[in-house]
C-alpha cells in the first residue's frame, strides 16, 4: 500500500512538472509580446502620444529582434551572448528613444531603466525596456 501511494505521488509530481514545462515555464516571451508590454507600460507611465507609441513600437521591435538574434546565434555556437554588444544595442536604442520622447519623458524613462538595473533587470523572460542588457 505504501508503495502505491509513493508511486501515485511520484506520478502526480511528474505530471505537474510536465504541465509547467508545456506552459513555457521560464521561456522568454516573443518579441511582439515584449514590445506590447513595453509600449503599454511606457504609455501609462510617460503619457505617450499615439505618434510616440508608433515610433517607439518600431524602435523596440528592431532592438528586441536584434537582441533575440544575438542570443540565438550565441546559443547555436555554444557561446554566451556578448554583453558589450547588448549594451551597444541598448545605447543605440536609448538614443532613438531620446529623439522620440520630450525631455521630461526621457528623464522618467532613464529613471525607470536605472531602477530596473538596480533590481537586476527583468529576469525570466524580459518584458520591458532594459537599459543595462542582460
Amino acid at each position: 500500500m505504501k508503495q502505491k501511494i509513493m508511486l501515485l505521488l511520484a506520478f502526480a509530481l511528474a505530471l505537474n512538472i510536465s504541465a509547467f514545462a508545456q506552459q513555457g515555464g521560464g521561456q522568454r516571451r516573443s518579441v511582439e509580446e515584449r514590445v506590447k508590454a513595453t509600449i503599454e507600460r511606457l504609455t501609462s507611465e510617460l503619457q505617450l502620444t499615439k505618434e510616440q507609441q508608433v515610433k517607439l513600437d518600431t524602435v523596440f521591435t528592431d532592438s528586441f529582434k536584434a537582441m533575440q538574434k544575438m542570443r540565438e546565434d550565441a546559443q547555436a555556437s555554444g557561446n554566451r551572448p556578448d554583453r558589450a554588444a547588448f549594451e551597444k544595442l541598448n545605447t543605440e536604442r536609448n538614443e532613438k528613444v531620446k529623439g522620440i520622447l520630450n525631455a521630461e519623458q526621457y528623464k522618467k524613462y532613464e529613471e525607470q531603466m536605472q531602477a530596473m538595473r538596480q533590481r537586476g533587470g527583468n529576469r525570466g523572460g524580459g518584458g520591458g525596456a532594459r537599459g543595462g542588457g542582460r
